[in-house]
Protein backbone atom coordinates (compact mmCIF):
# COMPACT_ATOMS: atom_id res chain seq x y z
CA UNK A 1 0.00 0.00 0.00
CA UNK A 2 3.22 2.41 0.28
CA UNK A 3 2.71 5.02 -2.21
CA UNK A 4 -0.47 5.04 -2.68
CA UNK A 5 -3.12 7.70 -2.78
CA UNK A 6 -5.65 7.51 -0.03
CA UNK A 7 -8.94 9.77 1.23
CA UNK A 8 -9.43 9.93 4.77
CA UNK A 9 -13.24 8.76 5.50
CA UNK A 10 -13.13 9.92 9.23
CA UNK A 11 -12.11 12.33 11.59
CA UNK A 12 -11.89 16.36 11.33
CA UNK A 13 -9.65 15.47 8.02
CA UNK A 14 -12.51 13.53 6.43
CA UNK A 15 -12.29 13.53 2.78
CA UNK A 16 -8.88 15.02 2.47
CA UNK A 17 -5.84 13.16 0.04
CA UNK A 18 -2.73 11.96 1.53
CA UNK A 19 -0.23 9.73 0.53
CA UNK A 20 0.47 6.68 2.04
CA UNK A 21 4.70 6.51 3.19
CA UNK A 22 4.43 3.55 5.14
CA UNK A 23 2.29 1.37 7.13
CA UNK A 24 2.41 -1.72 9.97
CA UNK A 25 -0.39 -4.48 10.88
CA UNK A 26 -3.36 -1.86 12.24
CA UNK A 27 -2.15 2.02 11.19
CA UNK A 28 -0.73 3.85 7.91
CA UNK A 29 1.12 7.32 8.41
CA UNK A 30 0.15 9.58 6.27
CA UNK A 31 1.61 12.99 4.61
CA UNK A 32 0.33 15.32 2.50
CA UNK A 33 3.60 17.46 2.16
CA UNK A 34 1.78 20.51 3.59
CA UNK A 35 0.87 20.72 7.36
CA UNK A 36 1.72 16.86 7.55
CA UNK A 37 4.88 16.63 6.31
CA UNK A 38 7.37 13.27 5.54
CA UNK A 39 8.95 13.47 8.79
CA UNK A 40 5.98 14.08 10.51
CA UNK A 41 3.12 11.95 9.16
CA UNK A 42 -0.46 11.09 10.57
CA UNK A 43 -0.88 7.39 12.02
CA UNK A 44 -4.63 6.45 11.07
CA UNK A 45 -6.60 3.37 11.60
CA UNK A 46 -6.17 1.66 8.31
CA UNK A 47 -10.46 1.31 8.55
CA UNK A 48 -10.50 5.29 8.28
CA UNK A 49 -9.09 5.40 4.81
CA UNK A 50 -10.25 4.62 1.51
CA UNK A 51 -7.35 3.66 -1.26
CA UNK A 52 -7.35 5.34 -4.10
CA UNK A 53 -5.89 3.69 -6.43
CA UNK A 54 -5.67 5.35 -9.53
CA UNK A 55 -2.14 6.47 -8.48
CA UNK A 56 0.86 5.10 -6.75
CA UNK A 57 3.85 6.97 -6.01
CA UNK A 58 7.58 5.26 -6.59
CA UNK A 59 9.39 5.34 -3.30
CA UNK A 60 12.92 7.14 -3.61
CA UNK A 61 16.35 5.61 -2.13
CA UNK A 62 16.09 8.70 0.61
CA UNK A 63 12.83 8.36 0.85
CA UNK A 64 9.11 10.35 0.17
CA UNK A 65 10.13 14.15 -0.03
CA UNK A 66 7.01 16.68 0.50
CA UNK A 67 7.39 18.42 -2.83
CA UNK A 68 6.67 15.17 -4.79
CA UNK A 69 3.81 14.37 -2.69
CA UNK A 70 2.62 18.08 -2.96
CA UNK A 71 2.56 17.73 -6.38
CA UNK A 72 0.95 14.20 -6.73
CA UNK A 73 -1.69 14.92 -4.76
CA UNK A 74 -2.26 18.69 -7.06
CA UNK A 75 -2.15 16.58 -9.95
CA UNK A 76 -4.92 13.93 -9.01
CA UNK A 77 -7.24 16.76 -7.75
CA UNK A 78 -6.88 18.38 -11.01
CA UNK A 79 -7.70 15.38 -12.66
CA UNK A 80 -10.44 14.85 -10.58
CA UNK A 81 -12.14 18.19 -10.97
CA UNK A 82 -11.87 18.08 -14.83
CA UNK A 83 -13.96 14.93 -14.59
CA UNK A 84 -16.43 16.22 -12.38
Amino acid sequence: MTGMLAASKAGHDRDKVYVIIEEDDEYVYLADGRGRTADRPKKKNKRHIQIIKKIQMEKPQGGYRDLEIKRTIKTYQEEAYVKS
